[in-house]
């Protein structure tokens, strides 16, 4: 049964107004497509304006566009956000009126209020239905995201912690014995500000983060995360434990119990925080990508689905091979790629795009991208 309200077609909908869908819809002008439009299911950038109040990119913003080298939190060319918000590291609200900012220079056609209940492909076009009317489309770019979605499981009892995306400031918990679990940036992060307010902390991680070797951001923790666990209040306050996976949380009269796979058990009268990532917005569109071994979507070298062609993905959930663009300055890599093949596919010779090769966001060749490569 079709939902009510009228049918439009459309070259491309991008689905998501965060930094994927705004970057990715940029690349779209550049590459001379006109006939799109971009769903968001608030407003631009709301996804980052949830963050909690103290949390910052951990990836430093320099206005340096000008000597030629691209801000590392910019998703286009030309714009910078410390150029635009005069701060070094942006936290999300700050971030969220720069990309509304960008929305509006290049004259985004958004559909901000616009909740995407399904997608589908019937014949050679896809269909998009939301609230309110249904969009059809020779190409769809999921760019919705992960912040939305956060990883609610993963042991035991997991349900009586409380996500640290939910967190609207580290200023609103109360208690003084805080357990955080999960030590990768999400946890450092709310150690730091916990442990600013005089808040004891142990913090659990089932590796060690804090010490890992590799230099894939990825994986380590960045520069930033690690000068702030020097700082005296943070080695005063928090206690890091590493190589210990939580097997189960639970309820013991009035404290919570935390048990590690080990055996060991501890206590704490204040709801235990969860810093367990997120599971993606990919899981809405599942049926549309074939899987990796790994759980993320199995993308052509477009990042297309191998399954559904002209489905295409833009954001953290891209995976080739080893190669994982999850971080802004990785994913936006891509943009000019996906931008390409539906140029290409419209019959656009998209010659502009070539500009984004030479800023470093035209990763087309994955042949040369390891761990210590600098494009990665």
């Amino acid at each position: 049964m079709s939902l009510p309200g009228k049918t439009e077609t459309y070259d491309v909908v991008v689905i998501g107004g965060g930094a994927a869908g705004v970057g990715v819809s940029v690349a779209l002008k550049q590459a001379g497509v006109e006939n799109f439009v971009v769903l968001e299911r608030e407003t631009v950038g709301a996804s980052f304006a949830k963050w909690p109040a103290e949390t910052r990119f951990i990836t430093p913003s320099f206005p340096s566009n000008s000597i030629g080298m691209l801000d590392l939190n910019s998703i286009a060319i030309g714009v910078s956000p410390a150029y635009s918000l005069e701060v070094e590291h942006p936290t999300g609200q700050e971030y969220a009126s720069h990309l509304r900012g960008v929305a509006q220079f290049f004259e985004l056609p958004v559909k901000p209020d616009t909740d995407v209940l399904r997608v589908s492909k019937v014949g050679d076009e896809f269909r998009v239905d939301t609230a309110d009317e249904t969009l059809r489309a020779k190409h769809v770019i999921w760019a919705a995201g992960e912040f939305q979605y956060p990883r609610l499981n993963g042991f035991a009892g997991s349900e009586l912690c409380r996500h640290t995306a939910t967190v609207a400031s580290y200023e609103e918990l109360d208690g003084d014995d805080f357990i955080i679990i999960g030590g990768y940036e999400s946890g450092v992060d709310a150690a730091y500000h916990l442990s600013y307010r005089d808040k004891h902390v142990r913090l659990f991680d089932k590796a060690s983060p804090w010490k890992d070797e590799s230099s894939d951001p990825s994986v380590a923790l960045s520069t930033y995360s690690l000068e702030r666990t020097r700082e005296d209040w943070f080695e005063e306050f928090v206690e890091l434990l590493p190589h210990t996976p939580i097997a189960s949380v639970s309820r013991v009269d009035d404290e919570y119990e935390v048990k590690a796979v080990d055996g060991r058990c501890f206590r704490t009268s204040t709801q235990p925080l969860f810093a367990g990532g997120f599971e993606g917005s990919c899981q809405r569109v599942a049926d549309l990508f074939a899987q990796r071994e790994d759980g993320f979507p199995l993308l052509s070298e477009n990042d297309e689905s191998t399954t559904v062609p002209g489905m295409f993905l833009c954001g953290p959930a891209v995976r080739h091979e080893n190669h994982v663009f999850c971080f802004i300055y990785k994913y936006r890599q891509r943009f000019a790629v996906v931008a390409k093949a539906l140029a290409t596919s419209l019959g656009l010779p998209a010659e502009e795009l070539e500009t984004y090769r030479k800023w470093g966001m035209y990763l087309d060749d994955l042949s040369c991208c390891g761990e210590e490569c600098a494009s990665c």
